[in-house]
């Protein structure tokens, strides 16, 4: 009889555990915070990306840093805290690559972008990347070239054009494609190169050329986990999330091709 009432009541505490279980809150997903150092031709589209992101996983707090990836990848090599490098250029992540910093297999080449010659929007005397020359342009505004992709890509366009060396004596560099774009704009300088998403998010400037097809290596973005990440699974969510299609459409709006196949 005492065999029967102890069975019993240790059926009794498992139900009781288990409806308890059943009925309890669920276990919130502990917080997490992610820093994504990400190109400064993102930052719009970023800032979408991160607020999308909040809805799915809103125990994920993401801290965007944005700057030239040249800084960015500096800024990761001396042990900047990063958890995901969203570059503007391959070179840099290359660099990152070759030095054993990233997660390997998270590597993926999410965009495409388009390097253009801009003005102010009511500048008339330059319709090409020849009128570059012109006695009319007094400052031209490029990316840093050896930092800066955007200046980078721009130089190489210039070379192949044979327009650097007549034009080196008017060039001002700027530390981001951000600081090119404002100095058209404020009219600082008569022209300038930046990417094609940059252009579209100014009124006060207008695209007079698009660089030649084969001028320049491909403007492509990659991204990739950082090594030393302390939060590796959580970042391999967050580069997910970037390939999703939810990420495409808001890329997409901003004037980025979208690559992942």
């Amino acid at each position: 009889m005492k065999h029967i009432q102890k069975r019993l009541f240790i059926s009794l505490v498992i139900t009781i555990l288990l409806f308890s279980t059943a009925c309890g809150k669920v276990v919130p997903e502990p917080e997490v915070s992610l820093t994504i150092s990400a190109a400064a031709s993102l930052k719009g589209a970023m800032e979408e990306v991160k607020a999308a992101y909040a809805e799915e996983k809103p125990n994920v707090i993401l801290t965007c840093n944005f700057g030239s990836s040249g800084s960015l990848q500096q800024q990761i090599e001396q042990g900047a805290e990063v958890d995901v490098f969203f570059s503007a250029a391959a070179k840099q992540m290359d660099a990152l690559q070759e030095k054993g910093l990233i997660v390997e297999d998270t590597r993926k080449n999410i965009l495409e972008n388009k390097i253009v010659l801009i003005v102010p929007k009511d500048v008339t005397s330059v319709t090409d990347f020849n009128d570059l020359t012109s006695d009319n342009v007094k400052k031209i505004a490029l990316g840093e070239t050896k930092s800066v992709p955007v200046g980078q890509y721009s130089e190489e366009v210039l070379k192949k054009l044979n327009l650097m060396d007549t034009i080196e004596s008017k060039v001002v560099f700027g530390k981001d494609v951000k600081e090119v774009l404002t100095w058209v704009e404020t009219g600082n300088a008569d022209a300038g190169m930046v990417y094609e998403t940059d252009s579209i998010t100014s009124e006060k400037v207008r695209v007079v050329a698009y660089a030649p097809e084969g001028s320049h290596k491909p403007v492509v973005y990659p991204a990739a986990v950082i090594k030393d990440s302390k939060n590796i699974d959580a970042s391999k969510n967050f580069m997910s999330f970037l390939c999703s299609e939810k990420a495409k459409s808001i890329f997409e709006r901003y004037g980025f091709a979208f690559i992942i196949k």
